[in-house]
């Protein structure tokens, strides 16, 4: 004998609709999908966007019933950045490698610096300015390279990059995340 829908109407009559087949609540399809829409309206649905996110580049989405958001940065998809005022700035301390070497810099314009110096990769990221880079330079100054931004290699050193590093599979996806989270800001 079938199961049936463990629902009432505003009567308290029961549901007269058999349990969907393999359903995790013992609930009709219209039941379990108004139950969907509720839940996709208070969650979001996850999916891909029509094309990537104007603000940082992501593909997937979350769709809820007043727009869509971009997973990765939250920018609403179909919005358009304001660059009236200039791509958005976003002061980092990075940690390039080349060699054996680590350089400890700052930008609020990575990829133009970045792209300015030699390396074999860049290993992490933080936010902060000057004083956050000033901070690194006296806590690695045993392993500086004199009068540059270069040290090297301290298992403490790469102990604290490790940990900046722990769970971003990409710092450049990182940075892009927090230059829209900024652009974010100011829309």
């Amino acid at each position: 004998m079938d199961e049936r829908c463990a629902l009432t109407d505003a009567s308290g009559a029961p549901c007269p609709t058999p349990t969907a087949p393999g359903a995790p609540l013992a609930l009709c399809a219209a039941h379990l999908a108004v139950a969907l829409d509720w839940a996709e309206g208070e969650f979001g649905a996850r999916g891909l966007l029509l094309s990537p996110c104007l603000a940082c580049g992501g593909r997937v989405g979350v769709r809820y019933p007043d727009g869509t958001l971009c997973e990765r940065c939250g920018w609403r998809a179909g919005d358009v950045p304001d660059r009236e005022f200039g791509a958005p700035v976003v002061e980092v301390v990075y940690y390039l490698r080349f060699d054996d070497r680590i350089k400890i810099g700052t930008s609020g314009r990575l990829r133009a610096r970045v792209a300015a110096l030699p390396h074999d990769e860049l290993l992490a990221l933080e936010p902060g300015g000057r004083a956050s880079e000033r901070r690194r330079h006296e806590q690695f100054a045993v392993s500086r390279i004199p009068g540059t931004e270069w040290f090297e290699r301290t298992a403490e050193l790469d102990a604290h990059v490790a940990a900046l590093a722990l769970g971003v599979d990409d710092p450049w996806a990182q940075y892009d995340e927090w230059l829209a989270a900024r652009a974010a800001a100011f829309a």
